[in-house]
């Protein structure tokens, strides 16, 4: 799930995503399923042309049977200029007419008119209408729903901060807050005469916290969001309940950037292991975890350091050094300059 997440919060897959997502809704749902186009009572003129040909013979049969020539004319009309084509070119023969019949047929349609009965064009214009406002309302109601999700899926992943409240080893406090006793071991930047960073949060992992994923929300001085940053659960080792964590995620995303800067923060055993730190290293730059140990990320607009406050490693039947029973992570953001 955080791996989702993270890729949404890249405007170019979301982008790429609401584009998937409109087309699905667009053609198949709404083209083919809800609103298929439909035919109903079409004129000939969208008929084949080979049965163009059949349909003006099966009215110039039909006339000469008949002698109706207002009916004639009235089916004629619906082939447009083909009908008129056709009547001129007929021949001896054609359609199994004479040369009498021809003249008869083409004297009958020129002497009559086809008006429209009284009320005809209300009813069609009524019919149009009536059949016409339900599906503009459904795709008023469908766009509706699209734009609520849409910023439903913006609040969640840009603007609300996915922990607040937390636990109480789960701090979130400003650079200019007094330090506190329950936030005594954070970095006083400006004693040491560094700029107090906008944003300073810690975060603390225990063995048994298999759902270990913190992430916090970057806001200016004056409120404005400005990203993400958070520590994630990246690699475990052995089987069995709890989890053995070998490695971390840091991850700071910038709202001025396309990519989610990413780095690895190893156990001494997965630093050492070959084929663990190369299959690590495809997820973030690696980094071994060291106490006090400082590690640098950069974005378009944001820089992060990650301080390693505490740990401890765990012990048991596993390598040793090779899984972290406890660890507490600083998170300092400043704006890059």
């Amino acid at each position: 799930m955080e791996k989702i997440q993270e890729l949404i919060k890249k405007p170019l897959i979301t982008a790429v995503i609401g584009f998937v997502l409109g087309l699905i809704i667009g053609l198949p749902v709404l083209g083919w399923g809800l609103m298929p186009v439909q035919w109903k009572d079409a004129d000939p003129s969208y008929l084949r042309s080979d049965i163009k040909n059949d349909y003006f013979c099966m009215v110039a049969e039909s006339f000469s049977k008949t002698g109706d020539a207002v009916v004639a004319k009235s089916r004629l009309e619906g082939l447009g200029e083909v009908s008129e084509s056709k009547l001129n070119s007929l021949l001896p023969g054609d359609c199994g007419l004479t040369s009498g019949d021809i003249d008869i047929f083409k004297a009958a349609l020129g002497a009559v008119s086809v008006p429209l009965p009284v009320g005809t064009q209300d009813v069609v214009e009524q019919e149009e209408s009536a059949s016409g406002v339900k599906p503009f309302v459904l795709v008023g109601i469908l766009c509706l729903v699209t734009l609520l999700i849409g910023a439903a899926l913006i609040y969640i992943f840009f603007f609300r901060n996915k922990k607040i409240g937390g636990t109480p080893n789960r701090n979130v406090f400003s650079g200019q807050q007094q330090v506190t006793p329950q936030n005594e071991n954070a970095t006083k930047f400006e004693d040491t005469g560094l700029e107090p960073p906008i944003a300073q949060f810690m975060s603390t992992y225990v063995t048994g916290d298999d759902l270990y994923d913190d992430s916090f929300s970057i806001d200016s001085p004056s409120g404005e969001f400005m990203g993400e940053c958070g520590v994630g659960i990246s690699e475990s080792i052995g089987v069995g309940e709890p989890k053995k964590i070998t490695a971390f995620e840091v991850w700071l995303f910038d709202k001025n950037d396309i990519q989610t800067v990413t780095k690895v923060l190893m156990s001494q055993h997965a630093w050492d292991d070959p084929a663990i730190s190369q299959r690590l290293a495809s997820k973030g730059e690696p980094v071994l975890l060291q106490p006090g140990g400082r590690v640098m990320l950069e974005t378009a607009t944001l820089q992060l350091e990650a301080r390693v406050v505490d740990m401890n490693y765990g012990q048991g039947a596993l390598p040793e050094n090779s899984f972290v029973d406890r660890i507490t992570l600083e998170l300092a953001v400043w704006p890059k300059p």
